[in-house]
């Protein structure tokens, strides 16, 4: 499958993301790819739970930049991306997700949508769209926001900054700190949770996101995401980070 390798073990599935040239920014292709996977694997009996990883040395460095350029409002408020992201919030599966390197923006979303978190010791982790005059769009500002408290998630979202691994983990953004690669730890997680009881897993996945995600807030953030793609804002944030320099932004 394009830009994934699926590696299946006895009772669960490994999915890593396979752009490193890209640092495994998650396009749409890849993301039609990791939804379509997982809309499979949620209805394969012999699989309890996926492990997500990246490869050669990163989770994912946020989305495809090159896809969001030039789109507008309209087209972002069609924009497929949001029935994939739904597609991965709706495995009712355990999910776990094996940081290592950069999760940022739609890849720290993507880490945040998981129900366990394992860091590497490398893991940096930040939603940073501000910098580029946008918001998250894929439910990071709530999550972050269960998981981290307002203070905290106002820190990373409003300034942008990046955090590290035990910063993360602290926070209770992550459940697990590895010594070196998340990879391992979480292999070894993975295949303890496909040997327990899978409706109880299925069902306790489900409470707890019921408890725990309010529709309103996420609908909220993704209107204000849409909205913000017709600004001049934006296009000086995305100029200025390919240009490397910082960006003049003027409230339009």
């Amino acid at each position: 499958m394009e830009n994934l390798i699926l590696t299946p073990h006895p009772g669960w599935l490994h999915i890593a993301l396979n752009r490193p040239a890209a640092k495994n920014a998650l396009n749409t292709a890849t993301l039609a790819a990791l939804a379509e996977t997982l809309t499979q694997a949620a209805t394969d009996p012999t699989l309890r739970a996926v492990l997500i990883s990246g490869t050669e040395g990163h989770f994912a460095a946020g989305a495809d930049i090159t896809e969001i350029e030039t789109k507008t409002s309209a087209q972002a408020a069609q924009d497929p991306r949001k029935a994939h992201w739904a597609a991965v919030r709706a495995f009712p599966k355990p999910l776990i997700a094996a940081v290592d390197g950069f999760a940022l923006g739609g890849g720290l979303e993507l880490a945040l949508m998981a129900d366990l978190i394992v860091l590497g010791e490398t893991a940096k982790l930040g939603l940073p769209e501000t910098n580029l005059g946008l918001i998250p769009g894929a439910g990071g500002t709530q999550r972050l926001l269960a998981l981290a408290g307002r203070a905290r998630a106002s820190r990373m979202i409003l300034t942008g900054e990046i955090i590290d691994a035990q910063t993360a983990h602290a926070w209770g953004i992550a459940a697990y700190l590895a010594a070196g690669s998340a990879l391992s730890d979480a292999i070894t997680l993975t295949s303890k949770i496909a040997l327990r009881a899978p409706l109880a897993l299925q069902a306790a996945k489900a409470a707890l996101i019921a408890g725990d995600e309010a529709p309103r807030a996420f609908t909220l953030e993704r209107a204000n995401f849409e909205s913000l793609m017709d600004t001049a804002d934006k296009a000086e944030g995305i100029a200025a980070f390919r240009e490397k320099r910082k960006p003049s932004f003027t409230g339009t």
